[in-house]
């Protein structure tokens, strides 16, 4: 009988512990299955809604810092800097920051968007700047690139494509670069004979090579072309980007993903670009950039080194060692950087 009873307790300790553990492993279980799903039907669900995997791309919403006033760009310290806006095309408004030499500044105070329009048309060059995806013009790594190419006495216009930032209007590949062409034009109506330069980083380097493709067929190029952080096509940027590791090997990957970009109308195809391009090309790319590999920098310059269009202007290739810790968008932080751009470039002090 006392052998009933301790049966009977023990059964008692047990049954809780062992509900417990079958109520664990089914919630393990049912989690399992609900990520095993929702793997599966991404896929599905970009291909039956390509806008999904056209944000991916460009990231427009995705706008940081959260908090800045694109209309005071003194506030990120470019004190010698003015905003102001340009209309593209009907019911496209683009924002865009000019920001002086830093030899300027003490005259800038105060000035209007007048005062900085005459000015561009004194002995300084100027650098027209085309961001990568997400944030706006005034992400910090791009403030602090406009202060050091300021700092050598360049101009710097830099603007936020049409659904970036406070600009109005629907991203799309051909947008993008006729907002570009459309400030291209902007500024040689304004800068006199002084060159001008466009460096595009990242997916702006796809709408660099788009504009500058354009301008030499119309034959009007720009003075150099620069190419920071670059890829081949957009297609080989989004099998190689980490993003896309989990899916890499997924049946169907290039179905799903690759020919839904394509299907969006959204090549930046840089690498058929250089092809056509005849202006000095300078390509900078960091060895630990882990968002675009820099292979696809290196094979971007091995087809651009032997292109017939190019074979009369100096096509460069500057790797970042990977200990530098450079990455996808701290070249700024090189010490070597301006004197890469004045070898390249020339020097940009105004003449006397």
């Amino acid at each position: 009988m006392w052998c009933v009873i301790a049966m009977e307790d023990l059964v008692r300790g047990c049954c809780p512990r062992g509900r417990r553990r079958y109520g664990l492993w089914s919630r393990l279980r049912m989690c399992l299955i609900f990520l095993v799903g929702l793997y599966i039907a991404i896929p599905f669900l970009v291909k039956i809604c390509p806008a999904i995997q056209t944000q991916l791309v460009f990231l427009n919403l995705v706008r940081f810092p959260y908090f800045i006033d694109l209309k005071r760009p003194q506030d990120q310290g470019l004190n010698h800097t003015c905003n102001f806006y340009l209309q593209p095309e009907e019911d496209v408004t683009i924002g865009v920051w000019h920001t002086l030499p830093a030899v300027l500044w003490k005259d800038a105070q105060g000035k209007d968007l007048a005062w900085y329009e005459d000015v561009m048309s004194t002995n300084y060059p100027v650098i027209l700047y085309l961001h990568g995806n997400a944030g706006t013009r005034g992400g910090d790594h791009r403030v602090q690139l406009y202060k050091v190419l300021s700092s050598m006495g360049f101009h710097v216009i830099s603007f936020d494509y049409r659904g970036w930032g406070d600009s109005v209007g629907s991203p799309s590949e051909s947008g993008m670069t006729y907002d570009a062409l459309h400030v291209f034009d902007w500024i040689k109506a304004r800068s006199g004979d002084n060159p001008v330069y466009i460096w595009g980083h990242s997916l702006g380097t796809g709408v660099a090579t788009n504009l500058v493709r354009r301008l030499c067929e119309r034959e009007t190029p720009p003075d150099a072309l620069i190419l920071e952080s670059p890829f081949t096509n957009i297609r080989e940027e989004a099998k190689s980007h980490p993003f896309s590791v989990i899916y890499r090997y997924f049946p169907g990957f290039d179905w799903f993903f690759l020919d839904t970009i394509t299907s969006s109308g959204i090549k930046f195809a840089n690498d058929e670009n250089v092809k056509y391009i005849s202006c000095p090309l300078l390509i900078m790319h960091a060895e630990d950039d882990p968002v675009i590999p820099f292979h696809l920098g290196r094979k971007l310059y091995n087809i651009a080194a032997p292109a017939r269009n190019l074979r009369d202007f100096k096509v460069q290739f500057v790797p970042f060692h990977k200990d530098l810790g450079y990455r996808h968008k701290y070249i700024f932080r090189s010490p070597e950087l301006r004197q890469i751009l004045r070898e390249f470039l020339g020097s940009p002090e105004p003449q006397q």
